[in-house]
């Protein structure tokens, strides 16, 4: 007795044990919408997990074998069969019957004997509660879906402008290459790994990581502000020369919190940037600049970035100097630590040294 005559029609499964109650309900529902026939729980489970996916199931309560209130809660509990509306067709009548059909799952209860048009009149009114539902899952999902892609071409986007922004300042020093790549690398691997230490848990989560990532760029930002003769002497700076190169981190904070006032928000993003542009020079022992701070008076976002920019001077060439070999960066890192860096990130650095090496090779200047 199963009608697959017009795909248009809504698909209707009916589950009763009497030939004579499934005739009946034939009757009534085959002109106006598919109808498929169980005869039993068992049966109405295997149908409902095959590809034509019921859009509203008739379901009699007591059944030998898989009862109806079980066929019910089984429909609920699988997620691809969770949202057909469930209608139970039983002679049982009390209140705590229908009160265990509710429970169990079931949108309506209609008592037998049938009444035709109260049948007609709740199949009606539950399949169009259906397509009304499901009308607003699809464009939620939409919705969601257009959400996600905008949010990745704004990520995209936002991206790209920290990256030629921190290369207005790297372009005018030809030497640094690819160090705003691998610094910004080196930084989400020391996180990564420090966030093993329980200390350090909390405060290094998988959305701090990947602003660190992203606000690492930055770091000097501030010395769009230093003039030429002093940012590319090929010598030495004098002392006064490089008080005036010192400023860049001041110049790069001050860059970063006039962007800050211009939100409504704050911004984590833009209080890392802050944080690593105006810190990054800072000493464990106190000895940096500009502020002098010391120990855990540093932001971590900014003792993370001395250790990784740092290393990124010692292996890269410079007029001033040869580049330095992997190990004898490593070395000179272990050596700075407890006065140039925090003794904790060096004892990570250490640990991850190899992927800092896999890193520096993989961006490496031309």
């Amino acid at each position: 007795m199963n009608d697959a005559s017009d795909s248009s029609k809504p698909v209707i499964l009916i589950v009763d044990d009497t030939p004579e109650n499934l005739t009946q309900l034939y009757g009534l529902l085959k002109d106006r919408y598919r109808t498929l026939i169980a005869n039993g729980g068992e049966r109405a489970l295997q149908i409902a997990a095959g590809e034509t996916l019921p859009d509203l199931v008739l379901l009699d309560v007591m059944m030998p074998g898989i009862g109806g209130l079980e066929v019910c809660r089984r429909l609920r509990d699988d997620p691809r069969t969770a949202g057909i509306p469930v209608i139970f067709l039983t002679a049982m009548g009390e209140y705590e019957d229908e009160q265990a059909g509710f429970d169990a799952g079931a949108v309506d209860y209609i008592i037998k004997p049938i009444s035709p048009p109260i049948l007609q009149a709740r199949v009606q009114t539950h399949l169009r509660l259906k397509a009304s539902s499901d009308f607003l899952e699809d464009k939620a999902l939409f919705l969601q879906r257009e959400v996600e892609r905008r949010t990745r071409e704004v990520q995209v986007i936002q991206d790209a402008t920290i990256m030629m922004l921190a290369s207005l300042a790297e372009t005018r020093d030809h030497e640094t290459g690819n160090h705003l790549r691998r610094t910004q690398n080196y930084v989400r691997a020391l996180a990564i790994a420090l966030r093993k230490n329980p200390a350090y848990r909390e405060q290094l989560d998988d959305e701090t990581i990947a602003l660190l990532y992203k606000s690492a760029p930055l770091h000097d930002i501030g010395k769009v502000g230093i003039p030429d003769c002093i940012l590319l002497k090929p010598g030495p700076l004098t002392p006064e020369e490089f008080d005036i190169m010192k400023t860049h981190t001041v110049l790069g904070r001050d860059t970063i919190a006039a962007a800050e006032r211009m939100l409504d928000a704050p911004s984590n993003f833009l209080r890392l940037a802050r944080e690593i542009a105006h810190c990054h020079q800072e000493k464990w022992d106190g000895s940096g600049y500009p502020e002098g701070l010391a120990g855990e008076a540093i932001p971590l976002s900014a003792r993370l970035m001395a250790v990784a920019d740092v290393y990124d001077a010692l292996i890269s060439r410079r007029v001033y100097k040869p580049p330095l070999p992997h190990e004898s960066a490593v070395e000179m890192i272990r050596v700075g630590s407890g006065c140039h860096f925090d003794p904790e990130i060096v004892a990570v650095f250490l640990r991850i040294a190899d992927e800092f090496h896999a890193i520096a090779l993989r961006y490496a200047d031309e």
